[in-house]
């Protein structure tokens, strides 16, 4: 015993992960119970956003101290207790918590009649005013009855009947007839929907994990059908979209005379609208999907059989939420066509904008150009003017020498030399202003091969 004992607490020698311990417990977090027939269950689903969580769990604390129980410190994925007859069980979802309340006392003796398995829930247990103070939106609401019985499917029909108020009901024999389930799937006049379970041959724990499934298969059908609504409410405004988008690309096509900036507008507030309805949507249809596949999972885990001719739970399920699921796909399949198709549409104006933006430029550089060899032409005559000016005022400053240097007694013919000067000066002018022109025109072309030198850099880099 002692080496046993020694070898379950002496820790390894290599270093342990962190969340190795969690990681165990993590398969136990949500254990089957185990129920005992007669017993009454009540469930309840409630939406519960995030910020409403520690409310809920302050809601939770303040029942443990109405009965007088130990306080939880913290909140955890499951939560159980039992107060007495009252076994309150609550489980933390990703967008939901749920509550299953069950009675453990004598239900045989509390209750007025033995065909009347409703007529008291585990409900009557809880503090007065407490569930009304319960935080978040309740989707799912229904009781879970689980009665002892040897009879067949058939001869317990007439009984399971007068706890329906006359509904039509939907029933089967799982687990190879160890049990039978009656249901009606809609709300009765105490607004919760029923389950009747006669238990014919299973142990508790067994029933426990039938029960768990029944509780599963109700509150994630209800789930799922959440996103029906939103679809329904989604598709008419993309068939207008559909048939604006439509509109658009025929004009397109047609190569009509369009104002581009209002029809940029349009796609732009129809992008706008596509994704406000995938941000609304994309979450509920992915739930739709995930709780869709774990409904098919637990019916198919009930193992049924058909009771005298009555639909089974799976039978009406699938032929009933298989419909809407598709709608919910449709639905985002659509968002996603549609958006697509616009970012698509919107790429051929952007290209046609483009294209218009390149011909008009193209007419503004031909007019640059025209005005650019204007301005060259006047330069031209700008500049033998010039020479002109620049050659008289260059004559007339040597002229004045040519006097002083007469009148200093040199001898020299004062008119033979001033005309000398004029060819001498003009040339001179000349040669001086073209090698300046010539300056600035290699200025100019070293400029332009050092732009397109960068736009092929630019290029190379994009490709």
């Amino acid at each position: 015993m002692t080496d046993l004992t020694q070898t379950v607490t002496n820790q390894p020698g290599f270093e342990l992960h962190p969340l190795r311990a969690s990681l165990y417990d993590e398969l136990h977090s949500r254990p089957f119970q185990q129920i005992q027939a007669p017993a009454r269950v009540t469930h309840l689903a409630v939406l519960c956003p995030e910020s409403e969580r520690a409310r809920q769990f302050r809601h939770l604390q303040a029942l443990c101290e109405l009965f007088g129980a130990p306080v939880p410190a913290q909140d955890s994925s499951c939560f159980q207790q039992d107060f007495g007859d009252l076994r309150v069980r609550r489980e933390t979802h990703m967008e939901f918590v749920a509550y299953t309340f069950i009675h453990l006392g004598a239900v045989d003796a509390a209750i007025p009649a033995a065909d009347a398995p409703f007529a008291l829930t585990a409900l009557a247990l809880l503090p007065p005013g407490w569930l009304d103070q319960l935080h978040g939106a309740v989707v799912g609401a229904f009781h879970v009855a689980f009665e002892y019985s040897e009879l067949e499917g058939k001869q317990l029909l007439p009984q399971a009947k007068r706890n329906f108020e006359g509904m039509r009901l939907i029933g089967s024999s799982p687990q190879q007839g160890d049990a039978h389930i009656w249901t009606s799937f809609r709300l009765h006049s105490d607004g919760f929907g029923r389950f009747l379970v006669y238990n014919r041959g299973m142990s508790p724990s067994q029933l426990g994990r039938l029960m768990q499934r029944l509780l599963e298969i109700e509150t994630y059908r209800l789930l799922m059908l959440l996103g029906m609504p939103l679809a329904r409410s989604i598709a008419p405004e993309l068939s207008v979209m559909d048939a604006g988008l439509a509109d658009i690309t025929r004009r397109l096509a047609g190569n009509a005379d369009l104002d581009e900036a209002v029809i940029l507008a349009e796609l732009t507030a129809m992008a706008a609208r596509v994704e406000d309805f995938r941000a609304q949507s994309t979450f509920r249809f992915s739930a739709t999907r995930a709780y869709h596949e774990l409904v098919l999972k637990r019916l198919d885990e009930l193992n049924e059989d058909e009771v005298s001719g009555h639909l089974t739970l799976t039978e009406f399920i699938t032929r009933r939420v298989t419909p809407a699921v598709r709608t919910c796909e449709t639905v985002g399949r659509r968002l996603e066509d549609l958006s697509r198709r616009i970012d698509r549409v919107s790429d051929m104006m952007r290209t046609r904008v483009e294209l218009s933006i390149q011909g008009q430029n193209r007419a503004l550089l031909a007019s640059m150009d025209r005005r650019s060899r204007i301005q060259l032409m006047m330069q031209h005559t700008v500049e033998g003017l010039s020479v002109a000016a620049i050659s008289y005022y260059s004559v007339g400053l040597l002229k004045h020498i040519i006097t002083a240097v007469y009148d200093a007694g040199v001898p020299l013919n004062k008119d033979l030399a001033v005309g000398v000067s004029v060819p001498l000066v003009l040339g001179t002018v000349w040669f001086v202003t073209r090698r300046i022109h010539k300056h600035f025109h290699e200025l100019a072309r070293e400029e332009r091969s050092a732009e397109a030198r960068r736009g092929s850099a630019k290029q190379a880099e994009k490709k």
